[in-house]
């Protein structure tokens, strides 16, 4: 190289330039600095070579059936280097492998190892391969595993006799990895090998020297892990000596051998005859001395066995027989190979960017090795810019920063394997030293042009015109090419170069670069110029043919040229893989070559140049053809079952991988057992490219095993892992329509909406598809169907701001069955929200480009666990085998909806497929994609979506409360809430309870919960003793674990003045609390109590009996006084009244008028959503059966006064403190309008309510109401049971995970008030769920609504806005400031009346 001669013209001259150049940071102009070594300059950080090194490899290793096996290895380096294996060059996933683990030191432990005819999962070639990020991979030497196959005999022991004195032998002959598993019996009892009986490693057994003692009954056994083999018996036959001679004959003789160096060779030969012969051998025509030699034995029978082989071992053997009558003799052939070892190995090398280097390797072996290179792990394949030079050394052009790393230089023969690396350093120039740098170089032109070489002149800088102690630096490369070469001038203050080795009618860019002694200057401007073109070239190669010699490897053949035009140096060979645009090449010497480590059942095309003196001449025509196949290298992918039936299960999969199915795919091999019976396997064939199939005749609720292999004509394929499906008990049901869909979920976008949503819970019920309605306030606009596995739909093509309602319906062969609602308004135009997050969080924004690519399709996500799915797509810009041979890669993320706030995750693949780990159970994902390519990308994909599959609880109850039941002491109720975790739907609970917390927990009492109830009453306990308490959740997967225990004393026997729902004071232990109610609590009217009903007010009790009576004078007289109001009105008013009230109770006096005058309640249908005003006729139907709201409970009319009463008693025994913000004055009310407020329940929509309304069940009398201006601030009445007491059980008394969440789109219309009759309600907290309260379903059937306020403080109110309609509390306000004009004076009169009675009882109260 030019380089190379300008470095030792530089190295002759003075030491003055020398030192110059070291001060510029500049290392030699020779390849590199090798290792040691490394290129000093003032100020400069050199980085240190880091030791990265094996210190244990694997080795071949032999195994049984059912053993574990070990295969060794650990690297050194700092910081600890990861391990990982390969085997047959593709990575083990060790992490959801139960058989294969990496133990601490990196080495791979396979226990239980799988061997059978059809299936070989665990023989192969294994790979160590060590990793330091920002450091670099090496690779182990590869270690093949072999395990011994099945017990078979070539040949077994016959019955034979022999003469006294002579030898005989029985053969058993097994396979070869079985040899060393072979003893023999002789009776049946175990032989005793000596010097006179030994056994041959064919396994045969050779006798000398026979013995009446020898004669018997033998037999061979093979014993390699399972049961033992035997073979059959023979009987051996011990003959006296008959006096006369016999011929000679073999009876073994010596055959062939290769050996490896190291190994021991034991060539056979025995003969037999009379007399007895003796064995002697020779070796090429030499007497072997087999008495005084250490490494020759001759064993019994006359074998030869050669210890520690070498290569002068290697030869031709003869065994010769001599009885001296006789002389035969066998001849055979020792072969004697070596495995590959490093004459010379790479050494580290420090280097500059742009600069040349060699990494030098010599190997020796038998047979000869081949070499190839590995850098980081990945194998480097020959170009322009990286060549195999002087047979085994590798080198790189135009080093680039991404060269650094680690290179092994690895050789491999029939024998074995080895490897040696290096690292490379490419270190950064030396910052300049404080001074003037030199500007450009000037006119900087190419005075010579070949077709080879260029030869460049310049003038010095102007910054120094004279330039005497200038060096100057040319870089040139190859125009479009990234990679830039640098040749330096020989001696300062030249000013001209020569570049060499140019390919002819080329564009090269060059410029050059001046240096003084403080650093490199200004590059000059870029010169382009192009080579002169090649004459007198060779023409093609004639009668190029190509033939493919094995699944991964073909054979090119040609002839030299015609016209030649001088010598042929050599060839070139190109070969390209169809379908890909990045060729490759080889240099060859000779007429034939032979490419391996292609591709199998891939095609190639091959090309080939040859080279004179000149250069390349013509290439030849492209030949194509194409590797042999061979079996799938991996199993079919996506392999899921779906149960037909009690009797059937389909299965469906997808073929493996395009590159791993090496040929055609001609059918695939079904195998399935029964979980409980996994020896009795059945297997079944689908011919062609089928992707589905059924198969019949299983039992009922049986769980059976399925696993898929891929056939090609060569064989079967890996097989899928065992995937596990149970038969159903019964068929479906197909004789009723399916239940609601358990979850529906809506994505407004800005001219679409995504709708998911997850299957009814029932899945006994046949669902042949989903129905999705929707339209612009009204779901039955449009209507479309999917197919009962779709789990999601984008609804296209909607206006930008508008407000849909869209239904969901799951449907069979019987009909549709109950719809789901949801609403959502789509985005406007200008809302940038949906702005992909992942542009703002790059670290860098890409530049849009004009030809975005195409987002990726066809994405799907298979539930594999609780926690995991796997994630597949297509990308329609790859080609139509799907193959990846650029740079893109993909841009996987996914989220879950709950909570709305999620972020999303994200995760990189060079794959079309990625295994999202981590996830939670039972919990609905969804996923996109989005691909990559250098500086495009695509758009997000269309979203798939997921359910991981449930698990068992893996957090407790929560809120875990204990209260005393009003009126019995030994009667306590438990309340709870779910767990945070419940991975799955809740199916019950266990509650533990004990008297003694310490006790074991198999001694502790249970009370079962079946369902999703979230209180449960525990009776018969012991007065005034302490209990203790434990929840346990469980659902279909298993149970959780426990709460925490929760202390609670039950109260003495005589606090008969004990307040209702009380709760021992002082006594919760950990993790209790106090109920809602607490010492909060306040009757109806003033008094006070304490928590355990002591009288605990300084008043005495004159003075709590004057405030007693004083509270009923006051309720006396304001009953009067309004009793008084109402019966003065005149016949004006009462029309008034009725055009504000309804009358539905039979005793009072407006009672059946349907032509009063109603005020309009807006409300939505529940099966049509439209909205329309409610005819308000007597009929006595339940779900529309309207209760004004009343200004207070003196507003009912005496009638109603005892339910009334009781329900006020029920509202202010579970509301507390509430109740107070109900009690507003009548002038506070007038001056407020209050809001429509709505629950905007936060749980999750899977654990869902349904009340479904009937006709039936709601008597037809209710009390009647008047309509007026007043509404509970908390938004509820004392008077409205169902509206307020009711609600606000569900909604606070009795909370519950499982209630649908109010929405807008419900019904405004406030239930009737139940009637006064048998049915008592008991103020104490129903013992059972919301699901099934019987305390109210015997006359009251509960309808869906929305309330008018909220439930719970819980819960926050979200506003709902009622355009263009009436309300009831506008037309109540203008009615009532109408009545109340009509007589000002009594109306003043009797609140002033009714002012002086509170003041009067304020100063009783406060004397």
């Amino acid at each position: 190289m030019a380089a190379e001669r300008g470095a030792r013209r530089l190295l002759s001259t003075s030491s003055f330039w020398l030192c110059c150049l070291l001060l510029l940071g500049r290392p030699a102009p020779t390849a590199a600095a090798r290792s040691g070594s490394p290129p000093q300059s003032p100020g400069s950080s050199i980085r240190t070579f880091t030791p990265f090194y094996f210190l244990v490899e694997p080795v071949d290793t032999l195994s049984v059936r059912g053993s574990s096996v070990i295969l060794n290895c650990s690297a050194y380096s700092e910081p600890s280097p990861k391990i990982e294996w390969k085997k047959d060059g593709t990575f083990l996933n060790l992490v959801s492998d139960d058989r294969r683990q990496l133990l601490s030191d990196g080495s791979l432990f396979i226990s239980n190892v799988v061997h059978s005819k059809h299936n070989k999962p665990d023989e192969g070639y294994y790979q160590c391969v060590a990793t330091v990020e920002s450091l670099g991979t090496i690779v182990s030497r590869t270690a093949k595993l072999t395990v011994a196959g099945l017990p078979r005999f070539a040949s077994q022991p016959e019955p034979s006799s022999v003469y006294a004195g002579n030898s005989a032998i029985l053969n058993c002959e097994v396979n070869v990895d079985l040899v060393p598993f072979v003893r023999w019996e002789q009776n049946r009892q175990p032989l005793l090998l000596d010097d006179r009986v030994i056994k041959l490693p064919s396994g045969t057994l050779v006798i000398s020297n026979a013995t009446e003692g020898d004669g018997g009954l033998y037999r061979c056994i093979v014993e390699s892990g399972g049961p033992p083999k035997y073979s059959d018996e023979a009987e051996l036959k011990v003959l006296p000596d008959p006096g006369f001679t016999s011929n000679l004959v073999f009876l073994k003789q010596p055959s062939s051998l290769v050996r490896v160096i190291g190994q021991s060779v034991v060539l056979p030969c025995v003969a037999s005859g009379l007399p007895t012969p003796t064995i002697r051998w020779m070796k090429n025509e030499e007497a072997l001395d087999t008495e005084s030699s250490e490494k020759l034995v001759l064993l019994a029978g006359g074998s030869l066995e050669i210890s520690d082989v070498t290569e002068d071992d290697a030869g031709t053997y003869f065994c010769i027989a001599d009885n001296g009558n006789e002389t035969i003799e066998a001849q055979a052939e020792l072969t004697v190979q070596a495995q590959p070892e490093f004459l010379k190995q790479p050494t580290n090398i420090y280097a500059h960017e742009s600069m040349d280097i060699v990494f030098e390797c010599e190997v020796t072996g038998k047979p000869t090795p081949t070499v190839k290179w590995v850098k980081n792990g990945d194998m480097v394949i020959p170009s322009d810019y990286f060549k195999i030079v002087k047979e085994h050394n590798l080198q790189v052009l135009g080093l680039v920063k991404s060269d650094e790393g680690f290179y092994q230089c690895i050789a491999e023969n029939d024998v074995g394997n080895a490897q040696a690396g290096a690292q490379l350093i490419i270190l950064e120039h030396a910052p300049a030293t404080t001074g003037p740098l030199p500007s450009a170089p000037r006119d900087v032109v190419a005075s010579l042009v070949s077709t080879r070489f260029i030869k460049l002149t310049w003038r010095t800088p102007a910054s120094d015109p004279h330039g005497d102690n200038l060096t100057y630096s040319v870089f040139y490369t190859k125009e479009g090419i990234a990679r830039e070469r640098v040749e330096n001038t020989s001696r300062p203050g030249e000013m001209q170069v020569t570049i060499q080795n140019l390919m002819p009618a080329t564009v090269y860019i060059f410029r050059v670069m001046a240096q003084n002694k403080h650093g490199s200057g200004e590059s000059s401007a870029p010169l382009r110029v192009e080579t002169q073109p090649e004459v007198q070239l060779p023409g093609p190669a004639p009668n190029i043919r190509a033939y493919a010699a094995s699944p991964t490897s073909i054979t090119v053949s040609w002839e030299t040229p015609l016209s030649g035009n001088g010598e042929i140096q050599n060839y070139k060979l190109y070969y390209m893989e169809k379908g890909t645009d990045k060729e490759q090449d080889v240099d060859v010497s000779s007429h034939s070559h032979t490419i391996n480590g292609l591709k199998k059942y891939t095609e190639y095309s091959f090309r080939v140049v040859a080279y004179n003196r000149h250069g390349p001449g013509v290439s030849t025509e492209d030949v194509a053809v194409r590797t042999l196949s061979d079996v799938p290298s991996a199993a079919p992918q996506n392999l899921s079952l779906e149960v037909r039936n009690s009797k059937s299960v389909v299965i469906h999969w997808q073929p493996p991988p395009p590159a791993t199915q090496n040929g055609q795919i001609t059918g695939y091999k079904i195998r399935y057992r029964k979980a409980s019976r996994k020896s009795d396997v059945t297997e079944t064939l689908v011919p062609g490219t089928h992707s589905s199939q059924l198969i019949e005749g299983l039992d009922r609720g049986t769980e059976y095993n399925f696993r898929v292999a891929a056939l090609t004509v060569n064989g079967t394929g890996p097989a899928t892992d065992w995937l596990s499906a149970e038969t159903f008990e019964s068929d479906l049901d197909e004789t009723r329509v399916p239940e609601v869909p358990s979850s529906l979920h809506v994505r407004p976008l800005v001219t679409s909406i995504v709708v998911s949503w997850t299957p009814p819970e029932n899945q006994n019920i046949v669902v042949r598809g989903y129905a999705i309605g929707y339209g612009i306030g009204s779901p039955h606009a449009q209507t479309i169907k999917v197919d009962y596995k779709q789990r999601y739909y984008t609804i296209e093509n909607l206006d930008p701001s508008s407000h849909y309602v869209i239904t969901l319906k799951a449907f069979n062969n019987v009909g549709e069955g109950i719809p789901l609602y949801e609403s959502a308004v789509t985005r406007p135009h200008t809302d940038t929200s949906e702005v992909d997050l992942f542009v703002i969080n790059a670290p860098y924004t890409p530049v849009p480009d004009p030809t975005p690519m195409m987002p990726p399709v066809g994405v799907q996500a298979s539930i594999l666990s609780h926690d995991t799915i796997r994630i597949t797509w297509a990308d329609n810009s790859l080609p139509k085998h799907q193959k990846i041979t650029d740079s893109r890669y993909y841009t996987v993320r996914w989220k879950t909806n709950i909570p709305a706030n999620t972020k999303y995750k994200n995760a990189n693949a060079t794959t079309l497929s990625y295994l999202v780990t981590g996830l939670k159970a039972n919990t609905l994902y969804e996923f996109s994609v989005m691909v990559t390519k250098g500086r495009r990308s695509s758009t997000w994909s269309m979203t798939a979506h997921g359910t991981t599959f449930e698990y068992a609880p893996t957090s407790p109850p929560k809120d875990v409360t204990v209260v005393s039941k009003e009126g019995k002491p030994r009667t306590i109720i438990v309340n709870w809430q779910p767990p945070s975790e419940a991975n799955g739907k809740i199916t019950g609970y266990i509650i533990y309870y004990s008297t003694d917390v310490n006790a074991e927990i198999h001694d502790w009492v249970i009370e079962p919960v079946v369902g999703n109830r979230l209180t449960h009453q525990i009776q018969e306990l012991t007065l005034d003793t302490p209990y203790y308490f434990k929840i346990q959740a469980r659902n279909s997967k298993g149970m959780g674990p426990m709460s925490e225990a929760v202390q609670f004393r039950t109260p003495k026997a005589d606090s008969s003045d004990k307040m209702p729902n009380d709760q021992a004071s002082g006594s919760a232990g950990k993790g209790s609390r106090l109920p809602d109610l607490g010492s909060d609590y306040k009757p109806p009217m003033s008094g006070s109590n304490s928590p355990h009903g002591s009288p605990t007010s300084p008043l005495d009790s004159s003075m709590l009996l004057v405030i007693i009576v004083s509270v009923g004078v006051v309720t006396i007289v304001v009953v009067v006084v309004i009793a008084v109001f109402c019966t003065r009105r005149t016949t004006s008013h009462q029309k008034k009244k009725r055009a504000a009230c309804k009358s539905v109770n039979g005793s009072h006096k407006y009672k059946g008028n349907s032509k009063d005058v109603k005020p309009p309640d807006l409300w939505i249908h529940h099966e049509r959503l439209e909205l329309k005003p409610i005819d308000k006729s007597p009929d006595p139907n339940p779900i529309m059966t309207d209760t004004p709201i009343p200004r207070n409970s003196q507003d009912i009319t005496p009638v109603d006064n005892s339910m009334d009463s009781n329900i006020h008693q029920r509202r202010n025994s579970y509301r507390g403190h509430e109740s107070e913000d109900s009690m507003s004055t009548l002038a506070g009310r007038r001056g407020m309008r209050p809001k429509m407020m709505m629950p905007f329940d936060s749980q999750p929509p899977q654990q869902s309510v349904r009340n479904t309304p009937s006709t039936d069940t709601m008597p037809a009398s209710s009390s009647q109401t008047c309509c007026t201006d007043h509404q509970d601030p908390e938004g509820a009445t004392s008077s409205s049971y169902l509206a307020s007491s009711q609600e606000e059980d569900s909604g606070q008394s009795l909370p519950t995970a499982h209630v649908r969440p109010s929405h807008p789109l419900k019904s405004f219309a406030v239930p009737a008030i139940p009637p006064p009759g048998p049915p008592t309600y008991d103020p104490a907290l129903p013992s059972t769920p919301l699901l099934s309260q019987q305390a109210l379903n015997h006359h009251i059937h509960s309808v869906k609504t929305a309330s008018i306020g909220t439930l719970g403080r819980s819960r926050p109110p979200m506003p709902v806005v009622v355009p263009s309609a009436p309300d009831v509390q506008e037309t109540t306000r203008m009615l009532e400031d109408s009545e109340s004009s009509y007589e000002p004076d009594e109306l003043t009169k009797e609140m002033a009346h009714l002012e002086g009675l509170m003041k009067d009882l304020n100063a009783i109260t406060t004397a």
